[in-house]
């Protein structure tokens, strides 16, 4: 990547994207976020400068700098997402750390983390805005839609699908060919064993909804 990053969010997300890629030695112009706690404060040495809709920043996007949303908030992931690409004509980069293994083979869309050491298998498809934690692993013809979270060192078997928005949380086993919805939440350390429909929270080994 020729051109600097600046990074929309500076807390959990926002780390973890600076992390993957500073691995990468790209180079991140700044962050910006909406807390003005963060805000003139630096994170591994960058610059937490404004807010995330700082015009005079933003409008350095495209020719001289690319973007990357971290923002916590699914919702606000894609509303951030939507304004860039509407009034800059940009979409963000995705953030791969140097030390994870995404395949070849493997088709992803705009805006996707891939944390330190999770895996992307063949013919596995993320959509846009996706996370993945570190050590998360995504197999064969797992679909992943536009802005699914998988947390650290959760495991989705081959022939997974994941809805919009849903929330797979640290350490989770999803076993191959189950269906998790829409916004659905599957909580830290469950193995899910049946669908899970959309909107719906479930928990525990086998997990069940809450």
């Amino acid at each position: 990547m020729e051109n600097p990053v600046i990074i929309l969010g500076a807390q959990a997300v926002g780390t973890a994207a600076l992390d993957a890629f500073q691995s990468n030695d790209v180079v991140v112009y700044c962050l910006l976020d909406d807390d003005a706690a963060l805000q003139q404060t630096e994170l591994n040495d960058v610059p937490v400068m404004g807010n995330t809709d700082d015009k005079e920043l933003l409008k350095l996007l495209g020719k001289k700098c690319e973007v990357f949303v971290a923002t916590e908030d699914t919702a606000s992931r894609r509303s951030l997402t939507n304004m860039l690409r509407e009034e800059y004509s940009v979409a963000p980069v995705n953030a791969i750390h140097e030390r994870a293994s995404v395949s070849a083979h493997a088709w992803l869309g705009h805006g996707n983390m891939v944390g330190a050491n999770a895996v992307v298998a063949g013919t596995a498809r993320l959509g846009d805005g996706c996370i993945l934690g570190a050590n998360a692993v995504v197999d064969v013809k797992v679909e992943m839609a536009d802005y699914a979270q998988l947390g650290a060192g959760a495991i989705l078997n081959a022939g997974v699908s994941v809805g919009e928005q849903a929330f797979i949380g640290a350490g989770a086993v999803v076993v191959a060919g189950v269906k998790i919805g829409a916004k659905a939440r599957v909580g830290a350390g469950s193995v899910v064993v049946a669908d899970v429909a959309a909107g719906q929270t479930v928990f525990g080994n086998p997990a069940a909804k809450v």
